[in-house]
């Protein structure tokens, strides 16, 4: 017979809910080139060796140069980074203009799901890789722990751009992001997870910093 979950495994399941264990196995962290965005993250950057879910209703926002400071300080310091399945082809000029060492950068196609989670999961763990972007659509809880997994060991970065209904999935990524344009031309960061609890109100940041998404 197949025990039905009690109230307390569901509770133990909600994307929402932080694990004091989390805070103990928080890696270092790296500046996201944001002074507003780095006081709001544990250890005041991204966090690497950990996984980053970032939820936005649709492309273009300036979702993609969110992370252009990062890249750019990896591929200076002859890190490398990978983009996975990009909606669409980076423009290689305006990324040299953002301070990124092509040289150092990858660029990965892959269509089939899987495809996309083992291309992924082996760029985050080789240790050649500093941080890895991927658009894989939804993804399966399984298949995030064993994302997680391939930071931690590979002690790299990876980021997640997620349609915005995969935000109610459980999710074991370290920190989950949402990310919205407001009337004013800003983008607006809501941080629905991260170690050491949630935060309610938004971070903002000015879009003009932001431009040249993916043209």
């Amino acid at each position: 017979m197949v025990a039905m979950p009690t109230s307390l495994d569901l509770l133990l399941q909600h994307p929402r809910l932080w694990r004091g264990e989390e805070c103990a196995r928080t890696a270092t962290a790296v500046s996201s080139g944001f002074a507003s965005l780095d006081e709001c993250l544990p250890g005041g950057g991204w966090p690497r060796g950990a996984l980053t879910e970032l939820f936005t209703s649709r492309q273009g926002i300036g979702e993609f140069s969110l992370l252009m400071p990062l890249c750019a300080r990896l591929t200076q310091s002859s890190r490398r980074v990978i983009f996975i399945a990009p909606p669409h082809i980076p423009y290689a000029p305006a990324l040299a203009a953002a301070g990124l060492d092509l040289a150092r950068l990858l660029l990965i196609k892959a269509e089939s799901p899987k495809d996309k989670l083992w291309a992924l999961e082996q760029s985050l763990k080789s240790r050649q890789c500093g941080a890895a972007l991927a658009w894989p659509g939804t993804m399966q809880a399984n298949s995030l722990r064993r994302l997680q997994l391939a930071c931690e060991q590979g002690e790299s970065s990876g980021f997640l751009f997620m349609p915005e209904s995969a935000a109610m999935n459980a999710s074991t990524a370290a920190l989950r992001l949402r990310l919205l344009a407001n009337e004013a031309g800003e983008l607006e960061v809501r941080i629905l997870k991260r170690r050491g609890g949630t935060l309610t109100r938004p971070v903002r940041i000015a879009q003009t910093i932001l431009r040249g998404n993916h043209a």
